[in-house]
């Protein structure tokens, strides 16, 4: 299977002071990308998969990502920057910067709680500065719904990610600028875990940590 593409698009008009939940809207008008494989049949109990989408978008200064979750189980504990969000529902972003071998892992629960990490391998990771994790803005939506005859809770969340958050490279601008990525929707502490990815990952075990199988990403330059 070949590696996924992304060309990542400016949204116009949109400076330091746009309000988060413009940011949202606007994210609304950009293409869906599915996070819907599950390259793990180990794990086939869990009939009732979530359902879950992305938008991306930047800014030259900011990455703007939009994740639209539904799923049967809902888990939001944590509170704290860099606190273990993987174990409630939990959306992921890992980046790695042109042709370097260490990556950056950021990852949400439904609350918009941040955990952010650098490295090169799955062990031995920094974690990255609070402070730099405390500038991402978040949006986030909440909604019981009906899927067939089974309650079903839709949940959105929104992130403005600023450049400086990439505190191992020193970016003016994320334009023009080739990068891999793959995007990740799991809970592990939930009654049933799951683990779903947007670029497909062949691996005997449950692992997001395997940039080989990262798709491939450009940021396109504002007009």
């Amino acid at each position: 299977m070949a590696d996924k593409t992304l060309s990542i698009l400016p949204l116009q008009g949109v400076t330091k002071a746009t309000p988060i939940s413009k940011i949202s809207s606007l994210l609304d008008g950009q293409k869906k990308h599915l996070i819907d494989i599950e390259p793990w049949p180990a794990y086939p109990e869990y009939i009732d998969l979530p359902k879950v989408t992305f938008s991306i978008a930047h800014s030259g200064d900011h990455i703007f990502i939009k994740y639209d979750v539904t799923e049967h189980e809902v888990l939001a504990r944590y509170k704290q920057i860099n606190d273990p969000v993987y174990k409630d529902s939990c959306v992921e972003f890992f980046i790695i910067f042109d042709n370097d071998k260490s990556y950056y892992n950021i990852e949400f629960n439904r609350l918009g709680t941040c955990l952010g990490r650098y490295g090169s391998e799955r062990q031995n990771r920094t974690s990255l500065p609070v402070e730099l994790l405390k500038k991402i803005r978040y949006d986030r939506t909440l909604n019981q719904m009906k899927d067939g005859n089974i309650t079903a809770i839709n949940w959105t969340l929104t992130v403005a990610i600023p450049i400086e958050v990439f505190c191992f490279h020193k970016f003016s601008s994320i334009q023009h600028k080739k990068s891999r990525m793959n995007f990740f929707k799991c809970g592990d502490d939930l009654s049933q875990p799951h683990y779903l990815v947007w670029n497909n990952i062949i691996a005997d075990e449950p692992d997001f940590h395997l940039p080989q199988f990262f798709g491939k990403a450009e940021f396109i330059k504002n007009p």
